[in-house]
């Protein structure tokens, strides 16, 4: 089941880091971001599937697989 989020994308995480999605209410760790995805500080709105079935080293928050995103202004 896909869901829809909004938010800032971020640089986060131990070691090399790891790209998350930060919402008002939530803070997700994104799996698969496409290159366009992968810059500090723009605000995107994506929708993915929630890994439930995956931990990262990172454990900022769930895992959310992209499959889309949209570039917010």
């Amino acid at each position: 089941m896909s869901i829809t989020v909004q938010g800032k994308v971020e640089r986060q995480g131990f070691g090399p880091g790891t790209w998350a999605l930060v919402t008002t209410d939530q803070t997700y760790e994104l799996k698969n971001a496409p290159p366009e995805l992968q810059k500090t500080g723009i605000m995107a709105e994506v929708t993915g599937e929630i890994r439930r079935d995956m931990m990262t080293l990172a454990m900022i928050g769930p895992v959310l697989a992209v499959e889309s995103f949209n570039l917010l202004s």
